[in-house]
């Protein structure tokens, strides 16, 4: 009777483990079905529970098919107020490899910078991700691509200290167009890609990730310098 009880019992259990299993398979199913369809020409890499584009963002219109102006001239692009984008030095060249500048106006813009499906990240969102891969002084290193210019193999200056790229993020440093109508500066040195977050009516947060160091910058700069402009999934 005991024997007979027992394979009742384990009868049960092995028809809700699978009945169990069936329904996390199908949710999971229609969780990937749900996810708005991207840019076949943007990849993606899941980090923790966020989902990133691994590539810098490269468009020249907003969401609703307004065009951005591209602004080319140093002196008129510090003087703007409204979203804009260029080159780094004005060189067509360079949009493939690490995407376009955009000012902050561009990324607050209501018509949406963004593809469908994708936003521009908050602070926050930016505080997720680093404190995933171990926080701020080591992120940085798991964020970019690795090799050196120098080497012949990479982007970034010698030494591209602790770069690993093992969380697929891929950073390139695409350097900035300044604030104050002086050019370009800093690639292969530098990357800097903004966030959603004000800080102040003049300023807005952004992340920097840098040639000699693993670590993850955060500072406040002038909404009017053109930053690169990474996207996260809704």
């Amino acid at each position: 009777m005991k024997r007979y009880y027992f394979t009742i019992t384990s009868l049960l259990v092995l028809l809700i483990g699978i009945t169990s299993c069936s329904n996390e398979e199908t949710n999971t199913q229609n969780q990937i079905a749900a996810r708005p369809t991207v840019p076949i020409q943007n990849g993606e890499v899941q980090i923790g529970t966020q989902i990133w584009m691994t590539k810098n963002l490269n468009v020249s219109r907003y969401r609703n098919g307004d065009l951005i102006p591209q602004v080319t001239n140093s002196s008129q692009w510090a003087n703007l107020t409204t979203g804009a984008w260029c080159y780094y030095n004005n060189d067509p060249a360079k949009g493939p490899i690490y995407g376009k500048l955009y000012n902050w106006y561009a990324v607050n813009d209501p018509r949406g910078l963004a593809p469908a499906g994708w936003h521009i990240p908050s602070d926050a969102e930016w505080t997720t991700l680093v404190s995933f891969l171990g926080f701020p002084d080591v992120a940085g290193g798991k964020m970019k691509t690795t090799g050196t210019v120098q080497a012949g193999n990479g982007l970034w200056r010698n030494p591209n200290a602790s770069a690993t790229n093992s969380s697929g993020f891929s950073a390139v440093p695409g350097g900035y167009e300044a604030d104050n109508g002086s050019g370009s500066f800093l690639m292969d040195r530098y990357g800097y890609w903004w966030s959603t977050t004000e800080f102040g009516n003049l300023r807005a947060v952004a992340r920097i990730l840098n040639y000699t160091n693993g670590g993850v910058t955060t500072l406040e700069y002038f909404k009017d310098n053109g930053f690169s402009v990474r996207c996260i999934k809704n």
